[in-house]
């Protein structure tokens, strides 16, 4: 496969801090990819860099051989970390909203899938709970025909008793051939899934390996992670 992802050099700033050093690989196509790390090490930068939203950094960044941008947009499904919908909305708004800007967006799915997710169409996102927000937008994301879908978080507001749902809903829903980047701290939930590992700490890439490969000596990925960031969560 082709790669999906390609980065060299890529470094981002907020005034004098340095949130991505010079940050370079290269992710194949087809693929589930967990980016992961502690809190403040760059992911989310990273992930709004690949996603188009952010622009002044220095670097080459390339999302099937374009740069971010309205082609790319195109191609890549975001689920972000917040809500992006307005509290007036109610379920089947977000939907039509959703419908609007994207022609490989499955709007009969969405229903079902509403239904699924045991959600009203009417129900307003301000009367939701954070759990029934993030179903709603994994909604509008599983629901495009997407060659790349990037997650932020896709579990972090529901309940353990509700991850496996989640997580098969993700996996049911990918096109054939698609690829996945999914940011999460819920390792041990998720390593079973993931084809590969990239691990981002202090603005740098220590990690960038098959999932098979870290696990050849019989630890977990979550082991492995522990071992990498000496158990630490946040990075200074």
């Amino acid at each position: 496969m082709s790669s999906i992802i390609s980065v060299k050099n890529l470094s981002k700033a907020y005034g004098d801090h340095q949130v991505l050093k010079e940050v370079s690989f290269e992710l194949q196509g087809g693929q589930i990819i967990g980016l992961l790390g502690p809190n403040g090490c760059g992911k989310t930068s990273l992930i709004k860099i690949l996603t188009g939203l952010i622009h002044d950094y220095q670097g080459e960044v390339l999302i099937n051989g374009v740069a971010p941008g309205v082609e790319s947009k195109r191609m890549v499904a975001y689920l972000p970390e917040k809500t992006y919908l307005a509290d007036w909305m109610r379920a089947i708004d977000a939907i039509h909203y959703i419908a609007d800007f994207y022609p490989d967006f499955n709007k009969e799915k969405a229903l079902k899938m509403l239904e699924t997710f045991q959600l009203s169409p009417k129900m307003r996102v301000k009367a939701m709970s954070k759990g029934m927000q993030e179903k709603l937008l994994l909604l509008l994301v599983m629901c495009r025909s997407a060659q790349l879908y990037i997650m932020d978080e896709p579990m972090g507001g529901v309940d353990p008793a509700a991850r496996a749902f989640i997580l098969d809903t993700i996996l049911s829903n990918r096109p054939e051939g698609s690829s996945m980047l999914i940011s999460t701290h819920l390792i041990y939930d998720m390593e079973s899934v993931f084809d590969h590992a990239l691990m981002i700490g202090q603005g740098k890439v220590l990690v960038d390996s098959n999932v098979a490969a870290l696990r050849a000596d019989g630890k977990s990925l979550d082991e492995r992670f522990k071992e990498v960031f000496q158990y630490a969560w946040e990075v200074n």
